[in-house]
């Protein structure tokens, strides 16, 4: 095999790679994910109580001032003040 050819397969395979570790959401710093479930897209804290079904979750993403419990309740942040 050639050299030319070796690197351009090591490229291709590190390419791969970091498509399926960006896939696998380790770069994602956000404090909820999105889970598709049907023709909807549900938001679920990355906390997540495993009892509670993923249809008890909100289906539009918290505001700037608001997060997502582990059991699925859209919360005030205290103190918060939206854009600082």
């Amino acid at each position: 095999m050639s050299r030319r050819r070796r690197i351009v397969l090591i490229l291709a395979a590190l390419f791969l790679g970091l498509l399926l570790v960006d896939a696998l959401g380790v770069f994602d710093d956000s404090p909820y994910m999105e889970v598709p479930h049907g023709n909807h897209i549900h938001y679920v804290p990355r906390d997540r109580n495993p009892d509670v079904p993923i249809g008890s979750f909100p289906t539009s993403p918290p505001g700037p001032c608001e997060r997502i419990t582990p059991e699925g309740r859209l919360v005030d942040i205290p103190d918060c003040r939206p854009g600082s």
